[in-house]
Order: structure tokens, then C-alpha cells, then sequence
């Protein structure tokens, strides 16, 4: 006997939810029920209104999430947790509570249950434990691009010095203004330190996904420490998010590596710009906007390079597609 779809509930209209909207329909195993907004102009409206090509989804848009969750069983969480963590949070704890399963990328101190808060931790558990449901938090980096495409790429190797795990990409393509000028400081003054590179930030972010790395290779990871590097325009350029004037903020490299007995074992590294010709001297993609790679020095010496590419989008819509899809794939 076939089961039926198991209907899913997306909350969030924004870059990733309208993609778990497109993405959906097309998941075998699951049908959208509903979509949760705080968009009050979409109220009753069908989903299918929002995406590229629009057509009939035959799922309305809520901004009640009670009525939202009513006919569904689990709940794609796609709503920003990036400047509202606190809400983010306890949405996502309404949902177990209510017995409903939940997949997000919004909450990047849960990527790795056993490095997050503890408080937060005990949160999430003894809401899915009220509700016997369950939480997956994935994204690209930190998630696949940092645990399963690393720990895969590490099967073919006989022996390893070193992971590094990077993410090399051009954010003109990111359509997220606030979190390119404001939490990355690209065009702000280069005397300010944007809240991504402030210390200790970066270890909260990607800090989880080395240590799972490291446990899921055998490893213990014994410290964490951060490396950052920024350079500044050398002249105004201007693109798809505006004007970025020469002299502000135009390209930064972050590395989070992890140590084990002394010898850097597992690195994540970050070279990010607003526009490619700014640090000329540091690694760049080998085509287009951005890539993934995970460079393994080991026996054999292995890279691999993934690119995303949405159809009609750009690097960046292609990259957050793929995060959708491994949550959405872990539902059944």
C-alpha cells in the first residue's frame, strides 16, 4: 500500500521559503498544506502566486500559524533567524510542541546539537519530547557543504593531514541587502567590525560543524581558533545592491580551524566579496559568482568543487536551493 504524501506547512516567504515552495511539490513523499507569512498582503492568498512562473498550488498563505499548522504534519521553517534568533526559536518550539517534525537553516548554534547552548539544547528537546516530534537544522555552509559533502569526500582518501572546507563567492548575487551591508559590512568603513567578524561569532557559526567533522572522522577536536583578513575597495563599483564607495568594505577571508593534539586538522574558510576584482590575490572561483570546495591534503590529495546554478537565478539562488532540498528530502 502507498502512503500518502505527508502534508507540510512552509513558513516563510521570503528568499528560502518562496524556494521550499517551488521545491515542495516536487519532493516525493510530501505536499505543501499551507504557507505561513507575516506578509498581511498575502493573507488567503494561493502559494503558487509567489513563485517565478506563478501558477495554482492549491495551498493558501496564512498569517496565523495556528491556522497554519492545522492540516499539517511537519513544517519546513524557512523564516529568517539570522536578526530575530529569539523568535525563530520559539516558533520552531510551537511547531514541536505541536507535534509537528520540523527541518530549518535558521538557527546556526543548533547546526550541531552537542556544541550548541545547552539551555537552548534542553528548549528544542522537551519541546519535541512534548510533541514526539523532531528538529534537523541544515544549511549549505554550515551544513552539507561542511558535513556530508566533507565526510563523503573523505571516503576515498587512505589517509588525512587536513579538511579545509571553503565557500568562495561573489555576494553582489545575494539578494539580502541587510545581511550583505549590515552583518557582513560590505560598503561599511573599514574602522568598524561588522557583527559576522566580531570574535567569537564565526566560532558560534561554523565552530559546531568542525567539531562534528572532527568526531565523525575520529578526531578531538581540542581548540578552536579564528583567523580574519578584510581589504577595502580600491575604487566604487556598483551592482544588482547598489553603490559600494572605494575605501569601504569590499572583500573579507575568515577561516575557523580546528586543532587536534596541537596539528590543524579541520578548517573552514570563508573569501567573500562584493565584487571579484577586490582581493585579486586570494582564492577565487574557477567559474562564475561562487563555489564550494572541500580540499583534502591527504593520501590521495583531493579536491572537490560543487557549483549550483537555478534555473533563471543566480550562484546564490542555486546554492540556497540545494539547502532546501536536503531538508525537505529528510522529511519522509
Amino acid at each position: 500500500m502507498t502512503e500518502s504524501p505527508i502534508p507540510v506547512a512552509v513558513w516563510g516567504t521570503g528568499n528560502m521559503g518562496t524556494i521550499a515552495i517551488r521545491s515542495l511539490p516536487h519532493t516525493p513523499g510530501l505536499r505543501l498544506a499551507s504557507v505561513i507569512t507575516s506578509r498581511t498582503a498575502l493573507e488567503g492568498v494561493d502559494a503558487g502566486t509567489l513563485l517565478p512562473t506563478p501558477k495554482h498550488l492549491g495551498a493558501g498563505c496564512t498569517t496565523n500559524p495556528q491556522q497554519g499548522i492545522e492540516s499539517a504534519r511537519a513544517v519546513a521553517y524557512m523564516a529568517s533567524g539570522d536578526t530575530r534568533p529569539d523568535e525563530a526559536l520559539r516558533d520552531i518550539e510551537f511547531c514541536l510542541r505541536s507535534g509537528l517534525s520540523v527541518v530549518s537553516p535558521s538557527l546556526y548554534a543548533l547546526y550541531d546539537p552537542e556544541s550548541a547552548p545547552k539551555e537552548m539544547v534542553a528548549r528544542v528537546r522537551q519541546a519535541a519530547q512534548a510533541g514526539g516530534s523532531s528538529l534537523l537544522i541544515s544549511g549549505v555552509d554550515p551544513g552539507w557543504g561542511n558535513d556530508w559533502l566533507a565526510l563523503n569526500a573523505a571516503k576515498f582518501c587512505t589517509s588525512i593531514a587536513s579538511i579545509t572546507c571553503q565557500e568562495i563567492f561573489d555576494y553582489s548575487t545575494y539578494d539580502q541587502p541587510y545581511a550583505v551591508r549590515e552583518l557582513c559590512g560590505f560598503g561599511g568603513s573599514m574602522d568598524d567590525t561588522p557583527m559576522m567578524l566580531l570574535a567569537s561569532v564565526p566560532t558560534m557559526v561554523w565552530g559546531g560543524n568542525v567539531r562534528l567533522l572532527g568526531r565523525s572522522l575520529g578526531l578531538q577536536i581540542d581548540s578552536l581558533r579564528e583567523e580574519v583578513e578584510r581589504r577595502p575597495l580600491e575604487q566604487s563599483i556598483t551592482n544588482r545592491l547598489g553603490e559600494f564607495h572605494e575605501g569601504t568594505q569590499g572583500a573579507f577571508r575568515l577561516r575557523v580551524i580546528g586543532a587536534a593534539s596541537g596539528t590543524d586538522r579541520i578548517i573552514i574558510e570563508h573569501v567573500t566579496r562584493i565584487d571579484p576584482t577586490c582581493a585579486p590575490d586570494w582564492p577565487s572561483p574557477d567559474e562564475g559568482a561562487g563555489e564550494h570546495r572541500v580540499v583534502i591534503d591527504g593520501d590521495p590529495s583531493l579536491t572537490v568543487v560543487v557549483r549550483a546554478d537555478a534555473p533563471g537565478g543566480t550562484r546564490a539562488d542555486g546554492g540556497n536551493t540545494t539547502a532546501v532540498n536536503r531538508l525537505l528530502g529528510a522529511l519522509p
